[in-house]
């Protein structure tokens, strides 16, 4: 029974999986295509502009633009099954080969900076619920608080005005020199300007909800009872509180991912760093029809899978919730 149950549990996160995938690919194909703008510009450049009507419609049909939006949905679904997501328009190449050029840039750069915003997070939850109340506790909450509320693009351009325009020490833009894609050192300097952004813009929203929650275990009953048996402070912290809210703290990075994604989208923007973001960026100013869906369905199904895996997370956390799941089958 037990196995019956957990079988149709899965299905079912599939079948939303499927569901949510479905619909994410109809709400973008229909809203490009509906948008303003001329895709064979980024087909064909300035020549789109001096097409004749014949022209342009000859341009529209071997695109397969010049069909109903339907059938262009239906067509592009079918081939999509098979693996089959077109060209860029903009690249002239297919469009899985040119995401693979630029994947590798945006891992890096928001994976490392995943990893740093939530160890850095829990150090300073930490620090902050060990001193709470006192100087430390109040200014790192009053620093954290100023630098969250900085927007993203304009700490950006003060860090390039800063560090590349007047001391001329790190690089303003890009991922690597040309020719130096493969040296880790020149890869370093042009990550740390983003990559402190990506950080500093997300890590205290983050490190404020962990102090909060530990600050809770503090208070609650069986700390009282724990002091009372003799057990130090920092045996409580480290023994009990810290690893009672570790689940929620692995729920809270599944959340985070669609948020830090959408900044790193933004940072890549403005450092002109070869990423998924600006790419992003880029397919939907020229039009990129085919490069923008696959883009928009892969960090679709990123946030998908991880609001299911927070999801799953909150239920094996609270019995209750699983319980509850599992008798409705």
């Amino acid at each position: 029974m037990i196995h019956h149950n957990v079988f149709y549990y899965f299905i079912k996160k599939l079948l939303i999986f499927m569901t949510s995938m479905f619909l994410l690919s109809l709400a973008v194909f229909y809203a490009a295509r509906l948008a303003p703008g001329d895709p064979l510009v980024s087909y064909y450049g300035e020549r789109a502009e001096k097409m004749t009507p014949d022209e342009r419609l000859w341009a529209e049909e071997r695109l397969g633009l010049h069909d109903p939006i339907h059938v262009q949905y239906i067509r592009w679904f079918s081939n999509a099954v098979h693996g089959d997501f077109g060209i860029s328009y903009k690249y002239k190449m297919n469009v899985m080969d040119v995401i693979r050029a630029r994947i590798l840039n945006t891992l890096l750069l928001g994976g490392i900076g995943f990893l740093l915003i939530f160890i850095l997070a829990l150090l300073l939850g930490i620090v902050c619920a060990w001193y709470e109340d006192r100087w430390i506790d109040r200014l790192i909450c009053k620093a954290g608080v100023i630098t969250s509320c900085i927007p993203e693009f304009w700490l950006s351009l003060i860090l390039i005005l800063i560090f590349s325009v007047w001391l001329k020490v790190l690089p303003s833009s890009g991922a690597y020199e040309a020719g130096k894609e493969y040296e880790i050192s020149d890869r370093i300097l042009h990550l740390i300007l983003p990559m402190t952004i990506v950080v500093v813009s997300h890590l205290w929203y983050y490190a404020y909800i962990i102090r909060n929650k530990l600050v809770e275990e503090i208070r609650a009953d069986y700390v009282l009872l724990a002091k009372s048996k003799g057990l130090g402070k920092k045996e409580i912290l480290f023994k009990h509180c810290l690893r009672n809210i570790l689940p929620t703290y692995f729920s809270i990075m599944a959340i985070s991912v669609p948020h830090i994604l959408g900044g790193t989208y933004i940072i890549e923007a403005v450092f002109s760093y070869p990423g998924i973001g600006t790419l992003s960026y880029e397919s939907a100013r020229y039009k990129d029809y085919n490069l923008l869906m696959i883009l928009c369905m892969l960090s679709g199904a990123l946030v998908i899978l991880c609001s299911l895996a927070a999801q799953s997370m909150n239920e094996w956390i609270d019995p209750r919730i699983r319980a509850e799941e599992t008798d409705a089958y």
